[in-house]
């Protein structure tokens, strides 16, 4: 069986067009932080499969968990019913984040649609209509209908779906830079909320670093600052921890680099360390009792698959796994290790800005027309990274050693001045 010819035929892929108009390569096996392809090609993973795979792949005790869930129970609906590694993982995110209620679901995306329903329905509760979100220019939430429509409306990759999806407010993002200036963001947010204040359920935001809309990485006081200003209007604060949450920028979630706590988190990708699909909306005892004590009585949203035991039961695992060792040292030590050998790329041509937190490596181009190039030239070292537009960069696997890191970063380093190369001789 012909199985690339398959994939060309008939699957289509993120992003991408049917057949596939870019490169797709085939993959074998995975084993912690390399991926094995048919071709027998090893590429060291730069990726952590889309910042999911926190502890690299195939971990043991992960694998023995996912083998032991799947003999006993592998799903069972949550509608009237619950089991020990629902009410395990529930414990544990409690105390992990300190927010009591805990809505598991089935993604990251699903857990943002959740957060959106749940701010709704805390102001329907105190009898206030409020159908309109607060976000951030440059935010991207996900892919599904609620959560586009707090993606960067004219800057997201979901713009081409602008009439079909609900019409938010959008404010100013804080200045790029941990220590930068925000004043005029805030002044911004202020501005947005006192006009509209009666309409908002919600500010969302991704804390501290936004993702996809450009791996901006802010000042974490803007968040504390935000926070009251929505309390002075009544709007909930929503922090989505998709991306962010479980270690990536050096602490367990991102707003622990404040001193706030939001209303509202949702966390999905390293949850399980990339090993199978889970998401969770976390919020706060009073919210929860707004909600259950009133008319409504009910939280409108019941996922086929959630809580599956398999997924809370890797979950635990791999949360486990993460507090059993000195994750919080080994990413800070890769942020340094990025920080350093970056640098030397800042006054190329192609290049706009390197900068760097936590697990995360960023190199932020001129264009975004080297992007399947810098991808090429990647594969051909043997190192996997997926470039998106403009942004090129990495966020790796906690368990990745120096020797890998190290490759992951001096392909980065040579595919752009390869790039910077071709660019010069452009400009000529």
């Amino acid at each position: 069986m012909n199985y690339l010819e398959i994939d060309k035929n008939h699957l289509w892929h993120p992003y991408n067009s049917l057949p596939s108009k870019t490169p797709i390569w085939s993959v074998k096996k995975t084993k912690n932080c390399k991926i094995f392809l048919e071709d027998g090609r090893v590429l060291v993973d730069g990726m952590s499969s889309w910042w999911s795979a926190i502890l690299g792949y195939n971990n043991k005790r992960i694998y023995k968990s996912l083998k032991k869930q799947a003999k006993n129970m592998p799903h069972i609906m949550f509608g009237g019913l619950t089991h020990k590694p629902a009410c395990k993982l529930a414990n544990n995110l409690v105390k992990l984040t300190g927010f009591n209620s805990v809505f598991l679901c089935d993604s990251g995306s699903v857990s943002v649609e959740v957060a959106l329903k749940t701010a709704i329905l805390y102001h329907k509760a105190k009898g206030e209509n409020r159908y309109t979100f607060l976000a951030l220019k440059n935010a991207y939430h996900g892919d599904t209908l609620g959560a586009m429509s707090v993606c960067d409306p004219e800057n997201s990759m979901h713009s081409l779906y602008g009439d079909y999806l609900s019409k938010n407010i959008f404010v100013k993002t804080p200045n790029m830079g941990f220590d930068a200036d925000f004043c005029e963001a805030l002044e911004d947010l202020e501005e947005k909320l006192k006009e509209n204040h009666k309409d908002i359920a919600a500010f969302i935001v991704e804390p501290v670093v936004q993702g996809a809309g450009g791996m901006r990485i802010y000042n974490p006081q803007y968040l504390q600052e935000a926070k009251k200003i929505c309390t002075k209007y009544d709007i909930l604060l929503i922090f989505d921890e998709i991306a962010t949450g479980f270690g990536h920028t050096g602490e367990m979630f991102a707003y622990m680099h404040t001193n706030i706590k939001p209303d509202i988190i949702t966390i999905g990708k390293g949850i399980t360390s990339g090993t199978i699909s889970l998401g969770a909306m976390l919020t706060t005892k009073e919210i929860s009792d707004v909600i259950s004590n009133s008319s409504i009585e009910v939280l409108m949203h019941g996922p086929t698959f959630m809580a599956n035991p398999l997924a809370c039961s890797i979950a635990n695992t791999s949360i486990k796994e993460l507090l059993s060792f000195d994750w919080k040292t080994k990413v800070l030590e890769i942020e340094k290790t990025f920080r350093k050998e970056l640098e030397v790329l800042r006054e190329k041509k192609v290049v706009k800005d390197v900068r760097a937190i936590g697990s995360i490596g960023i190199i932020e181009l001129n264009s975004d027309v080297f992007a399947q190039d810098l991808q090429n030239f990647c594969v051909q070292n043997g190192v996997w990274l997926r470039p998106f537009g403009k942004l090129f960069y990495s966020i790796v696997s906690y368990t990745i050693s120096k020797k890998e890191l190290e490759k992951v970063i001096k392909t980065m380093v040579k595919a752009v001045n390869e790039i910077d190369k071709k660019y010069e001789k452009c400009l000529k």
